[in-house]
């Protein structure tokens, strides 16, 4: 039997984790990720924020960042262990061998080109894909409920061609 957390609880604790990001006792800060990639950049190839000025405007959020993601990798693999105990080990989900085949290839291919558009889609609207769904909507930003709006509508399109779901009457 699998172990579930209702969704109205989930929605509480967000709420919660939301206030606590935007407070002065918090990070201070809304939650994102898409700006660790260039503060990690920037470390590992030791660029000049003086010849890169986005990396001076970033070296505060990048940094806290890099925590959150870690904080994000290290609790959903332990709430997977012991909250909703599904922890499995697997590069092709089941839905996917179901309804399309059983090629890695194929999976890790449709993974990058569906992500590259969406992260591509989120930057045009000026943030990231957390950013937009977390921050954005807590905030009722007019980018990212156009964003989320798009978002959704592609996955519903998207899940019907690309899965070939049949409507039941």
């Amino acid at each position: 039997m699998r172990n579930t957390i209702p969704w109205w609880l989930g929605g509480i604790l967000m709420t919660i984790l939301l206030l606590l990001t935007f407070s002065v006792v918090g990070a201070d800060r809304p939650i994102g990720a898409s700006t660790y990639i260039p503060y990690l950049a920037g470390l590992t190839f030791n660029l000049d924020p003086e010849k890169y000025t986005y990396l001076k405007e970033i070296q505060d959020t990048g940094a806290w960042e890099g925590v959150f993601l870690f904080g994000m990798l290290t609790g959903g693999f332990f709430s997977s262990i012991f909250i909703t105990k599904t922890f499995r080990i697997s590069l092709i989900p089941t839905a996917w061998v179901k309804y399309k085949n059983n090629s890695i290839k194929s999976r890790m291919l449709w993974s990058f080109v569906s992500g590259f558009f969406m992260i591509i889609g989120a930057r045009l609207a000026g943030g990231c894909t957390s950013g937009h769904f977390m921050s954005g909507m807590g905030q009722i930003a007019v980018s990212a409920m156009i964003f989320g709006g798009v978002v959704m509508a592609s996955l519903i399109i998207t899940g019907h061609l690309f899965y070939n779901i049949k409507q039941k009457d």
